[in-house]
């Protein structure tokens, strides 16, 4: 039987930290917007875009939840590196996306679009590769488990894509579900892995 490190402590706050500063980044980022912004339709991308209202502080959250991704795959011993190097990259390109602002005329960015695109699907994919076989094996690693997880991860996604190749009313709605979804599922993988009393303490 195989020896595996538990989560380390510093992966609780880092992944607690991420679903926090994403979505409490959006939310007062949206009401600091002058009337009219819709959570709905507008992007996130968009709050911290060039001359958007004190876009300083979606582009600190983005920028923060890069780094908390970062930090909580360096942490997640128990998870396969595969898994962590993905999300790893996840975190580093959603930095990236934070550093490459969309325009102030509302146009478009090629470097951001494939930026955010990279980070969307990074941290949608990596639960497909975190999986471990041999014992011990938290459940939240199993193979079922992260293809589960993966598998509402991309659909989410997907729908995001679909809202954007039809210019659809709901991509702001989308991007949030899938943003969203993609901060959270990390700390539920910490939280797990860090109550399995099966893996051990590193010395």
């Amino acid at each position: 039987m195989g020896v595996v490190l538990r989560t380390a402590w510093w992966g609780v706050l880092s992944s607690a930290a991420a679903p926090v500063l994403l979505i409490g980044g959006w939310t007062l980022a949206a009401a600091l917007q002058p009337a009219g912004f819709d959570s709905v339709t507008e992007s996130i991308s968009a709050l911290a875009a060039r001359g958007a209202q004190d876009r300083w502080v979606m582009t600190t959250a983005l920028a923060g939840l890069g780094v908390c991704h970062g930090v909580t795959a360096a942490s997640l011993r128990p998870a396969a590196a595969a898994g962590r190097v993905l999300l790893g990259l996840g975190g580093a390109a959603t930095v990236l996306v934070a550093l490459l602002p969309l325009p102030a005329d509302q146009g478009g960015s090629r470097a951001h679009t494939v930026a955010a695109a990279l980070a969307l699907t990074s941290l949608a994919a990596w639960p497909a590769l975190a999986w471990r076989r041999r014992p011990p094996v938290v459940w939240v690693l199993r193979p079922v488990v992260g293809a589960g997880a993966a598998v509402l991860l991309l659909g989410s996604l997907g729908w995001l894509f679909a809202e954007l190749l039809a210019d659809g009313e709901r991509i702001g709605l989308a991007e949030r579900v899938a943003a969203g979804s993609q901060a959270l599922w990390p700390l539920a993988v910490v939280a797990a892995t860090r109550r399995d009393r099966s893996l051990r303490v590193p010395s």
